[in-house]
């Protein structure tokens, strides 16, 4: 179990790369997609906008390799090969327990640049769908991150202040979110990188 602040009154959690060890799932669908298209996409690439929606990752590509890919195309294809691989989801254990023990302790929600259907998907496929009574994801019509709106509506919809929200990421965009949400967090790369 992961230490929260002793304030804390809700906690939020990203999905990809914090409560599911998937990047490497999202890679592998990210890498196949944009390879026919002359884009030998770095790992780096997809680890920087973790929590971005895909949508807004095809215009970062798009800027970067100088091409006009159409961002709702690219985003079908990768979603459709990341849910070939959904099945292979494991859970980040550390995050997933600290959810368990918070789990009617605390009120508790997903945030998530994923789809909702993937989101829901992998939450299912790590077991945790009943512990999140909120889950927002790109399909929900809020600024995503880095905006810190997303998290923002989170603690509305729990009914909790922001400032008294304790956020779990896996990516910078998260991070700056959450900040800029006057939220506390925990960075759950450096989780990872003790293991």
């Amino acid at each position: 179990m992961l230490p929260i602040p002793p304030d804390t009154a809700a906690l939020l959690f990203d999905c990809d790369g914090t409560l599911a060890d998937t990047m490497t799932l999202h890679y592998e669908a990210w890498h196949e997609t944009l390879l026919p298209h002359g884009v030998d996409c770095p790992r780096s690439l997809i680890d920087d906008n973790a929590g971005v929606p895909t949508t807004t990752i095809v215009s970062e590509v798009n800027r970067l390799y100088d091409k006009l890919l159409d961002a709702q195309l690219i985003t079908d294809e990768k979603e459709a090969r990341f849910h070939e691989r959904i099945h292979l989801a494991k859970p980040v254990e550390e995050v997933l327990a600290t959810a368990h023990a918070y789990y009617g302790k605390l009120p508790m929600a997903v945030v998530s640049g994923g789809t909702r259907d993937m989101v829901h998907a992998i939450l299912k496929c790590i077991d945790a769908t009943a512990l999140f009574p909120v889950v927002i994801t790109a399909d929900d019509p809020v600024a995503p991150k880095p905006s810190p709106d997303v998290f923002v509506a989170a603690a509305e919809r729990l009914g909790v202040p922001s400032e008294k929200c304790h956020v779990f990421e896996d990516g910078d965009p998260g991070i700056v979110a959450a900040r800029a949400a006057g939220m506390t967090f925990t960075d759950v790369r450096v989780v990872l990188a003790m293991r």
